[in-house]
């Protein structure tokens, strides 16, 4: 078995970093069986290189290797390409067509962004991993392959099984073995060797002196977060190496073509929001209208103590001190005050006195008619908020067959919000 260092110079991997290594050292563990593998990572970090040498250390380095970018290929023609074709199998099919797992046979197959895989074709590609037997499309012929498959992505898988997007079965059959590639950023004493290696190849393409960075330009080139890892890196030794005439770079110079300079520093995101916080500006108004509606509960509920104990004013002041200062705050104490320094005479609503005064209780005729607006209030209680929400709620529910998320969707509010008004309502 090769080592490390020997790997590294045969498949042209620059970087020193322990991460690395060990990623190194489970691709030449797991090369020699036909074990599947998942190599994760984020974009950019050069994920590629781990199946080309899991490849050439395997018995099948004889073989045929091709790699398949699943993200590339239309979800309509990418059957097709894995698993081939019969003639007349849909419109444009004038011939069959052999597709990559028939074409790789007793080869490796490298299949970069399998996150991005249709379901359907994720039933396909199980059934490849566990009898290596497939169809093509528009045939009924069961056909057999020796292949082994070598995936990547730079997505959580978790995620997308959680969100329905990946399977989960086909992912615990992918990942066997997985091998994780470090961001370039948590590399940090490899970024400058790369640099180099990356300047010294563009300036024999290009036949110009290599570019070399001085030492505080080497410092800003490794605390640079290099959010496109590698690719990244060689794309701005690229650009420097064609741009610039002075060879010899300052960080001023360098500062030019790293983007977003200023807003490297970590910030803190809040991952889920509160239940005081509101996504949609319906929301917001929601809340400003029920907390309307429970004012005005509270001045009709006021109201009518004054109209049942209006001869004695202090006394209702003391019993409702609590909802007076709710609705007017600190200037109701105030009012008060100044009322009692004036002799100006309180005009008292004489009312009959009722064992049962109910809100729906109907205003005496004595009343004199300036007070109608008694009867004008508790007749807007049929046209509530709570109703009209109600039937919204309703509507939406039944538009979308139930489902709870297509339905907070159309109303402009968060699944959970919805979930907490069904259980209010109990829909």
């Amino acid at each position: 078995m090769e080592n490390v260092q020997a790997i590294k110079q045969r498949f042209s991997i620059i970087g020193n970093d322990v991460k690395l290594n060990r990623a190194i050292e489970k691709a030449i563990q797991v090369a020699p069986t036909d074990i599947s593998v998942l190599v994760t990572g984020e974009s950019g970090v050069g994920k590629e290189a781990l199946p080309k040498i899991i490849h050439g250390l395997s018995h099948r380095k004889h073989g045929k290797y091709i790699a398949v970018n699943c993200g590339a290929i239309p979800e309509g023609t990418i059957d097709s390409e894995l698993f081939g074709h019969e003639k007349g199998a849909f419109t444009g099919a004038t011939q069959t067509r052999s597709g990559y797992f028939e074409e790789a046979d007793g080869g490796t197959i490298f299949l970069d962004e399998v996150g991005e895989l249709p379901l359907t074709t994720q039933v396909r590609l199980l059934r490849v991993l566990e009898n290596g037997e497939f169809l093509k499309v528009g045939s009924s012929k069961v056909q057999k392959t020796d292949v082994r498959i070598v995936a990547a992505t730079n997505i959580n898988m978790f995620e997308a099984i959680e969100k329905e997007k990946f399977r989960e079965d086909l992912y615990y059959r992918l990942s066997t073995v997985e091998i994780f590639l470090p961001p370039l950023r948590n590399r940090k004493e490899d970024i400058h060797l790369l640099f180099r290696k990356f300047a010294s190849d563009f300036a024999q393409k290009y036949k110009m002196p290599t570019i070399r960075l001085k030492d505080d330009a080497v410092e800003l080139l490794k605390k640079y977060r290099w959010s496109g890892n590698v690719r990244q890196l060689r794309n701005v030794a690229e650009q420097i190496s064609v741009l610039e005439q002075n060879r010899t770079i300052t960080i001023d110079t360098l500062r030019g073509y790293l983007p977003d300079m200023g807003s490297n520093l970590p910030a803190v995101i809040k991952s889920k929001s509160s239940e005081s916080d509101f996504s949609s500006e319906r929301e917001i108004l929601y809340k400003f209208l029920f907390d309307m509606k429970g004012d005005l509960n509270d001045l009709k509920k006021l109201t009518m103590e004054l109209m049942k104990n209006g001869s004695d004013r202090q006394k209702v002041q003391q019993e409702n001190k609590t909802l007076i200062n709710k609705i007017y705050g600190d200037e109701s104490e105030v009012d008060y005050e100044q009322a009692e320094d004036e002799d100006t005479p309180v005009e008292i609503l004489e009312i009959e006195q009722q064992k049962d005064l109910s809100p729906m209780t109907t205003i005496p005729a004595a009343i004199e008619d300036k007070y109608h607006f008694a009867e004008d209030i508790q007749e807007e209680e049929t046209l509530s908020l709570h109703d009209k929400e109600l039937e919204l709620i309703k509507k939406a529910l039944e538009r979308n067959k139930g489902k709870r998320k297509a339905a907070a969707g159309e109303l402009g509010i968060s699944e959970r919000t919805l979930y907490r008004k069904i259980k209010q309502y109990d829909l």
